[in-house]
């Protein structure tokens, strides 16, 4: 599966980096506030400096642009895959040692850029065989638009909108009041959180982040991606977030089921470099694995292409040579090292799903040539050593 997401995101264009698992503490503290140590492994080293395990992916990405990558042309689109930590309870799909596969691509902000990575995860969940899986995108504009008319500052808006993308409704309410805003106010906004479905409902709710919205969901529609929905309710709680936001959920893991999350936002300026648009997202590479083992899927077997046997002791360097042979020419090939008899190598190659089996005796040596079996069919052909490996492909 990590094989497949990495083949994915180059074809969409995007480059691999890779970051330490070791970062300052305040990388993570400056994204998301200081509340976040109680959910880190955070440490002080013996040099006397305030060090972490990365919780997550996006603060390195970011911090590595600032550091290494501002110079290169944009836009600039960069994915990773590695482990993550965080210190709290372990569960069902939530671990404190976990895999984060994500994007991160800098450029303009416009719909094309928010587009371009929607797609991208879209297109690694379908990759992946799972068939029950729920995309819904929404724009924080919508929301903090509300709150902005109804007189609530940007300070009082971050709690507010914290309790409403986890629909903590009777937990809003109380902040929402003290902020000024009025009963019939407050129930519009819940009602909004509440909006899920297709992009008509858009017409709803007229504005410029609606407007966005609609080019979003357009381009999606041209990358042949219309099993997307409007959800207003998507807020991912941050303060960073500034514009699209999007999960996507897997109904199949019960309580934790978003293998996936994102959206546009600005953080670069906090690492010490100039504002950069920035839009991505990190799929939760353990839940996407465990919402397809719920679904029954059982990954294909990885196949040897050869197995080579040798039929006495002089025939063992002549198979090393042969084997080698294969692997030079990028074939999968294993050879005989525990020295059995012709016919438990046989055994063995069956066990271990090879596709051909490659007997070098005497009598094929005289010719130049090694005897090719099928295991799938029981065929065998004799072949010239130096065909074998175009016999193989």
């Amino acid at each position: 599966m990590e094989g497949l997401f990495r083949k994915e995101a180059v074809v969409h264009g995007f480059g691999e980096i890779a970051t330490p698992i070791f970062e300052h503490t305040e990388l993570f503290t400056l994204k998301s506030g200081p509340n976040i140590i109680d959910e880190m492994y955070a440490f002080e080293d013996k040099g006397g400096r305030q060090i972490a395990l990365r919780p997550e992916l996006t603060a390195p990405s970011m911090r590595f642009f600032v550091n290494e990558l501002t110079n290169y042309p944009r836009p600039l689109k960069v994915f990773y895959f590695g482990q993550c930590f965080r210190y709290e309870r372990p569960q069902s799909g939530r671990y404190r040692e976990f895999f984060q596969f994500g994007a991160e691509l800098i450029g303009a902000p416009n719909p094309e850029s928010d587009a371009e990575v929607i797609g991208l995860a879209a297109d690694l969940i379908r990759r992946s065989g799972l068939t029950d899986y729920n995309i819904r995108i929404g724009h924080i504009g919508v929301l903090r638009g509300m709150l902005s008319r109804g007189g609530v500052t940007s300070e009082k808006a971050s709690p507010i909108l914290q309790k409403l993308d986890k629909r903590l409704y009777e937990e809003a309410r109380p902040l929402m009041r003290d902020s000024g805003l009025s009963e019939d106010a407050m129930e519009e906004i819940v009602r909004t959180t509440q909006i899920i479905g297709t992009p008509d409902l858009l017409e709803e709710h007229p504005g410029e982040a609606s407007d966005y919205l609609r080019e979003v969901f357009a381009i999606l529609a041209d990358y042949g991606i219309t099993n997307v929905q409007v959800d207003l309710g998507v807020v991912r709680g941050l303060d960073y977030y500034t514009g699209i936001v999007f999960e996507i959920d897997a109904p199949c893991l019960g309580a934790e089921k978003q293998i996936c999350g994102g959206g546009s936002y600005s953080l670069t300026e906090l690492f010490g470099g100039e504002k950069a648009f920035s839009t991505g997202f990190a799929i939760g590479f353990d839940r996407t694995l465990l919402a397809l083992e719920r679904e029954g899927l059982t990954p294909a077997k990885v196949r040897l292409d050869a197995y080579v046997v040798p039929t006495s002791e002089a025939m063992r360097h002549k198979a090393f040579s042969v084997v080698n042979l294969l692997r030079r020419q990028g074939i999968s090939a294993d050879v005989d090292l525990m020295r059995r008899s012709v016919g438990k190598n046989l055994k063995y190659a069956d066990s271990i799903s090879a596709r051909y089996v490659i007997i070098v005796g005497e009598k094929e040596d005289s010719q130049g040539a090694v005897t090719v079996r099928d295991l799938s069919s029981g065929e065998q052909t004799l072949v010239k050593v130096e065909a074998l490996p175009y016999q193989m492909k």
